[in-house]
């Protein structure tokens, strides 16, 4: 049955869209009503093309699944090509979480990872699992706060059964996809509108052309946002201020944290004036480990001193009390051995290394009867075990 209020916002397109074109050159860059497209890594590398006359395209740079990752290869090379074809490309992340904990382990991972420009949307794909008003509100918060657009995308009746969508919508601007039917379809049936309060974007087909990829079309302009509008925002994400800000500080940290309810490693490394990288590498552990209330986590309070007096010389004591000293190289293993998060045996493994292996360093350490080296990331620092320190046993080559 086509109801009275999906008629209601057909007109207000088609009268929005009808006032922009004639409003001359102030308002030439508006997108309301223009058509895009949304794409992940089964559109390969480069995406799939279109009709030529799309205005702006989301790119998935991966997946989130209740603490695991998978990340889409496609993303960076997405970007590129279609921001070289002159479209508003923006990112998307298929979330599948649940907790304040696993939307921080989520946003963690991925929003240093976003290349769409500051101000471009980065948008949730909240369309499996159990997810909660709470961390969804949270969530978009922080994606806000980093300086993105949020949005919230989803199908209407999943969204509607599992959080407080009214409540979310009044705070943050919908994606709602809704299809009719799956033939090829090139421009929205809006009789198939997905009504709802302050939809932005309606993802009306998923076979746009033949083959099938989901077609889109702006309601209200949103997808300028980091192209011609909103393009240097305000980013309130806390950051390390320094030491003579005279601004609240963060309270002393204590030798140690118990975990409670709704924690992540951002929240707690904030709350006691810490890196969240440098927190969890103290004990042992990445920011993509989990926490668990009622865990117990080493707090240091000289944390943020050890980390600026690192840079100033060419040794010094990290947070455990460990001396390192500053060499650059590469040491190519002739063994397997594991490269972990932290210089501990006990601490989590990023990889396996295999025979051949290369890690490029830029500091040492002769510790628990190991001498570690440590390799520059892009999201902190991991550890290698190099050379057993009793039997002075190399694990492979220097150079």
């Amino acid at each position: 049955m086509f109801h009275k209020n999906k008629l209601i916002k057909i007109l207000a397109v088609v009268f929005t869209a009808v006032f922009f074109i004639a409003g001359g050159s102030t308002v030439s860059h508006a997108a309301v009503g223009e058509r895009g497209t949304d794409q992940s890594e089964y559109q390969g590398a480069y995406g799939k093309y279109g009709y030529g006359d799309e205005k702006f395209m989301f790119s998935q740079i991966g997946g989130y699944y209740n603490g695991s990752f998978v990340p889409h290869w496609t993303y960076g090379s997405q970007v590129q090509t279609f921001r070289a074809r002159g479209q508003h490309v923006h990112t998307y992340i298929y979330a599948q979480f649940s907790g304040r904990w696993q939307a921080d382990q989520m946003l963690n991972y991925y929003l240093p990872r976003v290349t769409t420009p500051k101000g471009s949307i980065v948008a949730l794909d909240v369309e499996s699992g159990n997810p909660d008003t709470d961390s969804v509100l949270y969530a978009l918060g922080r994606i806000k706060a980093a300086g993105y657009t949020p949005i919230l995308y989803g199908y209407k009746n999943f969204l509607v059964n599992h959080i407080n969508l009214q409540y979310i919508s009044t705070q943050y601007p919908l994606w709602l996809a809704e299809y009719p039917d799956y033939s090829v379809r090139r421009y929205p049936n809006f009789g198939f509108f997905p009504s709802f309060n302050n939809v932005a974007i309606f993802q009306f087909t998923s076979t746009y052309v033949l083959g099938g990829l989901d077609g889109d079309v702006d309601l209200t302009g949103i997808t300028n946002n980091g192209y011609t509008q909103n393009t240097n925002p305000t980013v309130t994400q806390p950051v390390n201020r320094p030491s003579n800000t005279q601004k609240q500080q963060p309270q002393p940290a204590a030798n140690t944290y118990t975990v409670r309810y709704g924690d992540s490693w951002w929240s707690i490394a904030n709350r006691h004036g810490m890196n969240m990288y440098t927190l969890a590498q103290i004990n042992g552990r990445s920011i993509s480990s989990m926490l668990y209330p009622g865990q117990t986590l080493r707090i240091r309070a000289n944390v943020q001193t050890n980390q600026q007096s690192k840079n100033s010389g060419s040794t010094w004591r990290d947070a455990l009390g460990d001396t390192w000293h500053k060499e650059n190289g590469t040491f190519t293993s002739n063994t397997w051995l594991n490269l972990r998060w932290g210089a501990r045996t006990s601490s989590s493994r990023i990889a396996l290394l295999n025979p051949g292996s290369t890690v490029k360093y830029d500091a040492w350490s002769n510790h628990g009867g190991y001498v570690w080296v440590r390799q520059p990331r892009n999201n902190g620092y991991g550890y290698v075990v190099v050379r057993n320190a009793v039997t002075h046993q190399a694990y492979g080559s220097f150079k």
